[in-house]
C-alpha cells in the first residue's frame, strides 16, 4: 500500500498523537499556562504558586485593571446585561455598541465602525468579504496570520513586498497593479513601525486602497496615542482594524472606514452576520479605555519612559536589540531549543518572557519577545536586563 493510502486510512486519534509528538520533538508544541493574577501588582502573577514579573503582556497601558475601565464594565453589565444575546442583525446591537463605534470614529476620523469579538475575526472578515478572485492584493511580508487566512479564503491573488521596504512595494505596484496594500502599524513579533506615510502616498498615487492592521499601534502611537491614522499628516487609511485586547485592555475589535464600507460589511460579512454580538459590557469598558487614553496622556508617557529605560539598560549590558522603539522588544536567539532554555532560566529568576518560535516567526529567528508596559518600574527593568545579560553570557 502506498504512503498516501496509509495516511488516508490512519485513524484521527493516531494522527493527532503523531502530530503532537513531532511538534514536541522540535520544541514547538504549544501549551496553555494557568496564571494566577496578583490583585495588588499589575505586572506580577503566579504560576504553580511561584511569583513572576511579567514581561510578556500586551496590556501596554495597564488599562485592563484601570478602576474607571473596570467600573464601566460593571455598569455596562448592569445596564445592558453580560452577553450580546443575539446577532447584531437581530437584537444584539444596542447603545453601548453605538457609543463605542462613535468613540472610535471620533478618535480616528473615520466615518463608521463595525465591532467584532476578536481581532482575528475582524481581519479575516474584512479580507474575505472585501476581495474576490479577480483581485491582486499586496501585503507586507510579515502581516498577521488572520490577514493571510482571510485573503486565501477570498480567492484573491496575494503578492508580498519585503518587510517595511517602500522600494519593494513600489516595484510590486509596477509589476502587479494591486487594488490594495495591507500592512500593520506596529508589527507584533518585531515591534517595528511601518512606513505608513510613504505607503499611503504610494496607494494614493496608484489609486489603490490602503489597509492597516493597527492592533499593536492604537493607544500607543500617533497623536494622543490614537494609532496609525494619527501618526502624521496626510496618511489616508481606507480600512483600519483596531483590536481592544492590547493597549485598550479589553476584548474585541473593530473595522473602521467609510460608511459605504461598513454598510457593505454589515450586509455581507458572514463572521458578523452569524455571530453573537460583542458583549455590551465589553463595549462600555473599551469606550472608557479610549476616554482614559485621551485624558490621561501620562500613561503613554510612562510606557515610553520604560521603553527608553529598557533600551538604555540593554545597551549598557551589551545585549543586542533589533532597533524597535515600541513596547515590543525582540531579542533574536535563532535556535528554538536555545530560546526555550533561556526563557526557562529567566523563569527560574522570576521573570516571565515569551519564547517565540516557528511557525510564528521564520525558521532560524526564534526569539525572546520582551514587552514593556506602563506598569513596570525601573528597578524591575534593570533587574531583568542584568539577569538576562548573565544568562546570555553563559549560553
Amino acid at each position: 500500500m502506498s504512503n498516501v493510502a496509509t495516511k488516508k486510512l490512519q485513524p484521527l486519534h493516531d494522527r493527532v498523537v503523531e502530530a503532537n509528538r513531532s511538534l514536541a520533538d522540535k520544541g514547538l508544541l504549544r501549551k496553555r499556562v494557568k496564571v494566577m493574577l496578583d490583585p495588588e501588582h499589575a505586572s506580577c502573577f503566579e504560576v504553580d504558586d511561584l511569583p513572576y514579573i511579567n514581561f510578556s503582556s500586551n496590556d501596554y497601558l495597564g488599562l485592563s485593571r484601570d478602576p474607571n475601565v473596570i467600573e464601566a464594565l460593571y455598569s455596562g453589565a448592569k445596564d445592558f446585561g453580560a452577553g450580546g444575546a443575539s446577532s447584531p442583525l437581530v437584537i444584539g446591537y444596542n447603545q453601548a455598541h453605538q457609543q463605542l463605534e462613535q468613540a472610535l470614529c471620533n478618535a480616528t476620523g473615520h466615518e463608521a465602525a463595525l465591532l467584532f469579538c476578536s481581532g482575528f475575526t475582524a481581519n479575516h472578515a474584512l479580507m474575505k468579504t472585501l476581495f474576490n478572485d479577480s483581485d491582486q492584493v499586496l501585503t507586507d511580508k510579515l502581516v498577521h496570520a488572520s490577514v493571510i487566512d482571510g485573503l486565501q479564503d477570498s480567492g484573491a491573488t496575494l503578492k508580498r513586498f519585503i518587510h517595511n521596504d517602500v522600494a519593494s512595494a513600489t516595484h510590486n505596484f509596477e509589476r502587479h497593479a494591486p487594488c490594495a496594500v495591507i500592512t500593520e502599524s506596529v508589527f507584533s513579533m518585531d515591534g517595528d513601525v511601518a512606513p505608513l506615510a510613504e505607503l499611503s502616498a504610494l496607494c494614493k498615487q496608484n489609486g489603490a486602497w490602503f489597509i492597516v492592521d493597527d492592533a499593536h499601534g492604537f493607544g500607543v502611537i500617533g497623536d494622543n496615542g490614537m494609532g496609525a491614522s494619527a501618526v502624521a499628516e496626510g496618511i489616508d487609511i481606507d480600512a483600519q482594524v483596531v483590536t481592544f485586547g492590547k493597549a485598550l485592555g479589553g476584548q474585541g475589535a473593530a473595522i473602521l472606514g467609510s460608511r459605504e464600507l461598513i454598510e457593505y460589511l454589515v450586509a455581507n460579512a458572514r463572521q458578523y452576520i452569524y455571530s453573537t454580538a460583542l458583549s455590551p459590557a465589553n463595549a462600555a469598558a473599551v469606550t472608557a479605555s479610549i476616554d482614559t487614553i485621551i485624558n490621561t496622556p501620562q500613561l503613554n508617557q510612562k510606557l515610553q519612559a520604560n521603553i527608553a529605560t529598557f533600551i538604555t539598560s540593554c545597551d549598557a549590558a551589551s545585549i543586542e536589540l533589533t532597533g524597535s522603539c515600541t513596547a515590543i522588544q525582540p531579542i533574536i536567539i535563532g535556535d528554538s531549543a536555545r530560546t526555550l532554555a533561556i526563557a526557562k532560566r529567566l523563569k527560574e529568576h522570576g521573570f516571565w518572557v515569551g519564547a517565540i518560535r516557528p511557525p510564528t516567526v521564520a525558521q532560524g529567528s526564534a526569539r525572546l519577545r520582551v514587552t514593556l508596559t506602563a506598569e513596570h518600574c525601573e528597578e524591575d527593568i534593570h533587574a531583568f536586563v542584568a539577569v538576562l545579560a548573565d544568562i546570555l553570557q553563559d549560553q
